[in-house]
Formats: structure tokens, sequence, C-alpha cells
């Protein structure tokens, strides 16, 4: 999937390349494939190696150095196909520390434990798909960075984007190559690209898949437990129901094991607090994939089976709690994007009886954190809103903001501290 010749749409990652790439040797962009890490790239690279093109990892194994020459920015791209240009990159790094030499793209982590970390010399950066802002999808009136900031101030905006227009990019996708592409084509484009997950990636990563169709149904049983804790127990009883022809767990911790190389897993951590004594968390990490819209065609639902359009009245869900799941799982790429643009990680809380769970816990590099509801609906009231004041009740000053992210059209500040932001116009 690539964007051919249509015009480059900019990133919330480019800030941050813009900001590191002048000050370190090398930089790293992982993502699953089709994400944008290569256009990305080549808009700061003047010379590129590229090792997916016919022939170029025998021509790299015959002279290994070759990757290094050429005028900085160098890129190296889908470096995992020749994993010893990581090390070299890294000793050639040793060598000369000077800014903006290299860049890598990769689209899997190589099994190779003979791969250095390229810890002091390579910095890695996630690349998700695009956010509903890069997609053009409403104009960011209200910060992640600024929440961050502390300062509770007042928040404001209208959005067009309703419900129908949030389920439509459910279906449509974050990867750049299939923007613009619709109906029976994306249905393809993207079927097409999870055979290729199964049928090329997984050889290339040097993984055999004797059996595809048991692979198939059990990332449709993680797309179904799309931001749950479901455990991996019960995900593998979905996906082979019945006592018999059940695989076996060493199958799917594989199966497991290299999609997370692949970037196609995308595993939300629980939160886990050092400064609070909140007791009895959750420890298991919230199911994600890497585009909701990966989750929505092996679900093999769409616009329609998703939405209900009475004859009169605005359309609503046909199954609250799968579009909900759904709906969350787009909220937390988004997140996740302006996060590390705010260089802050993200986790989830769940007390381990369920009483209380927070979608999304954003923390700061001093342990301070926002935390961020995620509702499937236009309205926000008070049942909305009581895990977020049981959390403020708890950590004082160190909850910095909280807010619910909604379908709605209007941002606002409630009477009790609590933001409500429509999806739409949240923002690095």
């Amino acid at each position: 999937m690539t964007s051919g010749a249509s015009p480059y749409r900019p990133r919330v990652l480019d800030r941050e390349l813009d900001e590191l790439l002048p000050a370190l040797p090398a930089i790293a962009l992982d993502g699953a494939k089709g994400v944008g890490k290569t256009e990305t790239a080549r808009q700061r690279a003047r010379t590129v190696h590229a090792l997916d093109e016919p022939g170029a990892v025998e021509i790299a194994g015959a002279d290994p150095v070759r990757l290094l020459a050429g005028e900085p920015p160098v890129l190296i791209d889908e470096w995992q196909r020749y994993p010893q240009s990581w090390d070299l990159v890294r000793r050639s790094v040793d060598e000369d520390r000077s800014g903006g030499r290299f860049l890598l793209t990769g689209s899997a982590t190589p099994r190779d434990p003979g791969t250095h970390s390229g810890a002091g010399r390579i910095v890695r950066l996630r690349m998700r798909p695009m956010t509903l802002s890069e997609r053009g999808i409403g104009s960011p009136t209200v910060s992640l960075r600024a929440l961050l900031g502390g300062d509770r101030g007042s928040v404001g905006g209208s959005s067009d984007a309703r419900l129908e227009q949030y389920v439509d990019e459910l279906c449509a996708s974050g990867f750049p190559g299939l923007r613009g592409v619709g109906g029976r084509a994306l249905g393809a484009q993207l079927d097409g690209y999870l055979d290729r997950m199964i049928d090329r990636d997984f050889p290339d990563a040097g993984r055999t898949i004797r059996n595809p169709a048991g692979l198939r149904r059990w990332l449709t049983a993680y797309a179904a437990a799309t931001s749950t804790t479901t455990t991996f127990d019960a995900i593998r009883d979905a996906a082979t129901p019945g006592d018999t022809g059940k695989a076996a767990k060493t199958t799917t911790s594989f199966f497991r094991d290299t999609l997370e190389r692949l970037w196609i897993l995308d595993p939300l951590p629980a939160w886990l607090p050092t400064r609070h004594h909140l007791r009895r968390l959750g420890h298991g990490s919230k199911h994600h994939l890497a585009d909701p819209a990966l989750a929505v065609r092996l679900l093999g639902v769409d616009q329609g089976a998703l939405l209900d359009s009475p004859a009169a009245g605005s359309p609503r869900a046909r199954d609250a709690t799968l579009l909900g799941q759904l709906f969350e799982s787009l909220v937390t790429l988004d997140v996740r994007v302006y996060a590390q643009a705010a260089e802050a990680k993200v986790g989830h809380l769940r007390t381990q009886g369920g009483e209380h769970e927070i979608d999304l816990i954003v923390q700061r590099r001093d342990h301070s954190v926002v935390a961020l509801e995620v509702k499937l609906s236009q309205t926000v009231g008070s049942s909305d809103v009581r895990h977020l004041l049981w959390l403020r009740d708890r950590m004082g000053e160190d909850l910095l903001d909280a807010a619910v992210i909604t379908t709605g059209s209007e941002a606002y500040r409630r009477q009790d501290g609590i933001a409500v932001i429509p999806a739409a116009l949240l923002g690095p």
C-alpha cells in the first residue's frame, strides 16, 4: 500500500522528527506496514537505500558498507530485511555522533538476538496509522499537550463530525495509501493486507505458518476483544469453539509474538502508579490492533452493520457494545500518537474487581497524569464521570486534568471540572 503520486499528508510525527533529527545521529521509525514510515522518512532523506527492492539485500550482503554511503540523512528502508544494517549504523554512530546522519524504517523486529539494541545510538519512534486530525476530520481545538500542562483552563470548539462520520472512519482505515478508497475496493485492499501479512510477512520474519486459517480465526477472535482485557485463553477458546481442534497455547503464543513483532498487535498496557497507593489494580493489557479498520474487516462488519438508520431521527448503533469498543480503539490510536509527541506514556486503569475503570491514563515523566474516558455518546451525565472523580479524590493535584471523549458536537468543561471533548476536536 503506497500513496503513489498523492500529495504528502503531514503527520504529527513530522514535528518530532523536525525537533530530534538535527540533534540525533540516527532515528528508527517502527510500525506496521502501510502506516507511512517510508514516505515520512523520504521527506527528509537525501540518500535512500531501499532493501525491499529486488536484489537489494544481496547487494548489501556483498558490500555492506555501501548502506552507509551517500549524502545524509541516509535512509535505510525496511532495514530488518538485512538485520546487520542496524549494527552497521550503530558502529558508524560510535565513530561520529553528529546529528541528522541516519533514518531507518522497519516493519518488523528481527528475532536475531545478535542485533544490538542500539541504546544510546539509535533512537526509536513508533509510527501509527493516521489520527482523525491527520485525516482532516475536523480542526482540533483542544490540545493533549495543554491538558498535560495542568492549568485546567476552559476548553471550547464545535465539531460537525457525527456518529456516522466516526463509523465511516472506523471502516475507512488510517493507512495513508487507502485514503480515498471506498466500498468493495477498500474491503479488497484490507483483505489483501491481511493475506499478505500471513502469506509473506510471517515467512519474511522467519516464521512458518502451518495453519493460516487458524491464524485468521485467532486474529478475528482478538479483533472481537478490542478495547477489553479478555484473557488470551478466552480468545483462544473463541477462535476454536468446542473441544476438538483447539490450538495449543504454544501456537497462539507464537501468533502473538510474531504479530507484535510485525506491529500488528498494539496492546495498551495497564497503568501502574508509582506514587499513589491505589490498591488491587489489574495488570492485563487492553487489546488493540494497529488500525481499527483491520478489526472491522476481520469481524465482517461495515457501516450498515454497525449503524441502524431509522426512517426518522439520527442513526444509532445496532450493537452499542461492539461499536463502543471500536470507537474507543479509534480514540486510543489518536491519544497514543498525541501523547508520544508530548513525551508522555499511555495506559489504562482497571481495579481487579472491575469496580473502577478508566480507559486512558496519559502519564508525564513526573508521574502526573491526565485521565480520559471514552463514551459512544453525544451527551455526558454524572454516571459517565464517576470513575474520573474517584481518581481525582485519590490523586489530588497529581491528576492534571480529566476529560470524557465523545461523539458530541461541543467541547466544554462541566461544573465539576471534568472536560467534555468531541473526538474530532482533540489534537496534539
